[in-house]
């Protein structure tokens, strides 16, 4: 649980720090993304998420 925390921080720090550091391309980045269909937004999450799981495995062994 610990563990699943502190990955949750770090995510929402990076998101913030993207937001805040960069308001005017995260805005036209979700504007972009609100245009995509729902099959490339679903391969893509597809996508990121095996990308995750497979550094997760690299790091935790």
């Amino acid at each position: 649980m610990t563990d699943f925390l502190a990955a949750l921080g770090l995510a929402l720090a990076i998101e913030g720090f993207l937001y805040a550091g960069f308001p005017g391309a995260m805005r036209r980045a979700l504007a972009s993304v609100s245009g995509m269909p729902d099959r490339s937004l679903r391969m893509g999450g597809l996508f990121a998420l095996a990308i995750g799981v497979f550094v997760v495995w690299l790091v935790r062994g």
